[in-house]
């Protein structure tokens, strides 16, 4: 029997329930055009359910990762090139030590190795950390559950340091909480940090990204726990000190249960978005300074045709805009949305717009030099099996 955590089982009972639908009369007009570039189900042994925001090569190359699909329906890892023409690179279950259910961003070094996380399978079942060369062979660097105090089923992908270093979170560990790990390239792990081993921690931190800053200093939240159990944006140095630096619910107003991973400016504000919370109870997009303060930038379904539920991560633009996804709202399939310096928000994109467009967008975005942005949506397209998409804002 296939072992996902919960979240992965409630997330594709989401994707199966039909959301309410809102009047298009009602609706402002959208103020972006997107294009479909491959749907998923397109040709034998492909993919489903894409798990990660794209990651784009020099040549503007899109690699991801989809949790279901492939040859073992366990997973692939893909390719799509700016004219939509898509590759398997790999798929999971073609060996018997072989991790299984990717999910998460992918991360390329110099060469154009891939590294990424599985949620489960390899030698303990826990989930795995591998390498994936220019030519399709994969390597296990590390299987989950290998040594005492370990964490287990990772889901939110990596990041790596100038050493070839590798960082990432997963959602057990000995305190139920998560841990935060380092692999190095010849993998060996060791893990940072355990969640939910001092008072006021954070936990269920294996859902969102990291984020590096240039003294390697590491930054990311939980869904949970905190002061008030509704999630935290914390910090932790090379060494593993670990600070949380907000509470989530600490003041009138404020989200909760924050999912997606954070950005970082250049003064070192973190940006991110929360799933629930706000003044409507659909979400925030926050900010929080390197001393701790937070501030509640928008809070979604404060107009006609908002999106609401945003789990993916932010991106921003020259003039400091924020874009991001929302789950659900806009034409009741999620939107792409633009927040501005001033926080004015606005729905640059919603799907279901056009005839076989993408769907529940869990995952959030990258942006090009020309300004257009690109995701997944992990449901609709021409097969119902997910789609990659660009919207030009």
């Amino acid at each position: 029997m296939k072992n996902l955590t919960q979240f992965a089982q409630s997330a594709i009972v989401m994707l199966a329930v039909t959301t309410a639908f809102l009047v298009l009369g009602s609706l402002p007009a959208s103020a972006g055009t997107e294009t479909i570039l491959y749907s998923f189900g397109s040709q034998s042994g492909d993919g489903s359910l894409p798990w990660s925001v794209p990651l784009m090569d020099k040549a503007g190359n899109l690699y991801g990762v989809t949790t279901y699909g492939g040859g073992f329906d366990s997973g692939t890892v893909f390719k799509v090139t700016p004219a939509g023409v898509e590759t398997v690179l790999y798929s999971f279950g073609t060996q018997s030590s072989d991790g299984y259910y990717p999910g998460g961003n992918l991360v390329m070094d110099r060469k154009g190795n891939l590294y990424g996380t599985t949620n489960s399978g390899g030698a303990n079942n826990e989930g795995t950390v591998y390498k994936l060369a220019p030519d399709g062979t994969e390597t296990t660097l590390y299987n989950f559950g290998n040594q005492s105090g370990d964490g287990a089923f990772t889901q939110a992908g990596l990041v790596r340091d100038i050493k070839g270093n590798l960082y990432g979170v997963n959602q057990a560990g000995p305190d139920g909480c998560g841990t935060l790990f380092k692999v190095t390239r010849a993998g060996t792990e060791t893990v940072l940090h355990t969640f939910g081993s001092q008072a006021g921690d954070g936990c269920l931190a294996g859902y969102g990204q990291l984020i590096m800053d240039k003294t390697g200093n590491l930054y990311g939240t939980t869904r949970k726990g905190g002061t008030n159990n509704v999630g935290t944006v914390y910090k932790v140095t090379a060494a593993g000190v670990e600070t949380v630096l907000y509470s989530f619910g600490s003041q009138s107003g404020d989200g909760n249960d924050p999912y997606g991973p954070l950005i970082m400016d250049k003064q070192g504000n973190l940006y991110g978005a929360t799933v629930g919370g706000g003044v409507n109870g659909d979400g925030t997009v926050y900010k929080v300074t390197p001393n701790g303060s937070e501030t509640v930038l928008s809070s979604f379904s404060n107009q006609s045709g908002d999106g609401n539920s945003p789990y993916g991560s932010l991106v921003m633009g020259k003039a400091g805009n924020l874009y991001g996804t929302t789950l659900n709202g806009g034409l009741g399939n999620g939107t792409v949305y633009k927040l501005t310096p001033a926080g004015v928000e606005s729905t640059v994109y919603s799907f279901g717009s056009q005839s076989k467009d993408g769907a529940q967008v869990f995952m959030g975005l990258i942006k090009d030099k020309k300004g257009n942005l690109y995701g997944t949506a992990a449901a609709g397209g021409a097969f119902g099996q997910g789609a990659v998409f660009r919207v030009t804002p």
